[in-house]
């Protein structure tokens, strides 16, 4: 399989959970995304109360981009009660049964044969690694999923799950404001084990809160966007890109200008110590 594009699209927020695009919008976006050299696509099976990978689906359609020019990311095992679901608990299944269904449904909506990355969305307490493998290595000898990969796991569960079939990626919550997994042995794990990097929510909070955390870092990084001609976004990922482990940003922007801006993040080469300066801003103390 052909490397990821360095910044991922995100499509959580393309449909019902926020800007409501239309199947035209979608295509429109998609032909965008790819011109610019962003041809990757994070999906979830839940995303828009499982509707967004059906637009999206329909959309990739409508276009005029081939199959193998573009690569899908989608995620199972969450189920949430919703109208398309009317279940009486949120909950975690990672049975042979619903892996199975659901890749299969994600095959019929995205309008593809093979998923290029499968992902286990979340650890559920009562996962067994022998069932996920059987299951998945069928898929996999199907050809309906190239690689596997989890999401939000921990190094253990990692393990657990590496022990009885080849992980390739992680997609980790990961950002200057949100840097656990630099610290706490998860990246060194995914690195001595080949295991790929993918960070969701890659700015942080920064645009979200008005937290003293968010009043720190803005102190820092504003003049810092001065010095490297950028904007605070851009400085943000070109943090987390900096990380030598080839960190994969999921961008989850619906808007064009705002992937080219991502993409010209990735030529930013930050001074170590302006580095470490917007750190120890995120962090509120200098390191031990």
């Amino acid at each position: 399989m052909k490397p990821f594009s360095r910044i991922i699209s995100g499509t959580m927020t393309w449909g019902a959970w926020g800007s409501k695009f239309s199947i035209k919008q979608m295509q429109v976006l998609i032909e965008e995304a790819v011109g610019l050299g962003i041809y990757t696509f994070d999906h979830a099976d839940i995303y828009g109360d499982y509707s967004t990978e059906q637009e999206f689906g329909k959309a990739f359609k409508e276009s005029t981009i081939p199959r193998e020019n573009v690569q899908f990311i989608t995620k199972c095992g969450i189920q949430m009660p919703c109208e398309a679901r009317p279940l009486n608990v949120k909950h975690y299944d990672l049975s042979g049964a619903h892996i199975r269904m659901s890749v299969e449904n994600s095959l019929k909506k995205l309008n593809t044969d093979y998923i290029d990355v499968l992902l286990l969305h979340r650890p559920s307490p009562l996962m067994d690694p022998s069932i996920i493998a059987s299951e998945i290595q069928k898929l996999q000898k199907e050809g309906k999923v190239k690689q596997l990969g989890v999401s939000n796991f921990t190094s253990s569960q990692m393990q657990l799950i590496q022990k009885e079939v080849l992980l390739s990626w992680n997609q980790i919550e990961c950002s200057l404001t949100h840097e656990i997994s630099m610290f706490d042995g998860t990246l060194d794990f995914m690195k001595f084990k080949d295991i790929g990097a993918m960070a969701w929510n890659p700015l942080g909070i920064y645009f979200k809160e008005d937290s003293i955390q968010q009043q720190r870092v803005q102190e820092v990084i504003i003049p810092l966007c001065k010095k490297y001609n950028c904007s605070e976004d851009q400085l943000l990922l070109a943090w987390l890109i900096h990380h030598p482990f080839k960190i994969f940003p999921v961008v989850g922007t619906t808007s064009a200008a705002r992937m080219k801006k991502a993409l010209e993040a990735t030529e930013l080469e930050l001074d170590i110590t302006d580095w470490f300066l917007l750190l120890e801003a995120s962090m509120g103390k200098p390191l031990p």
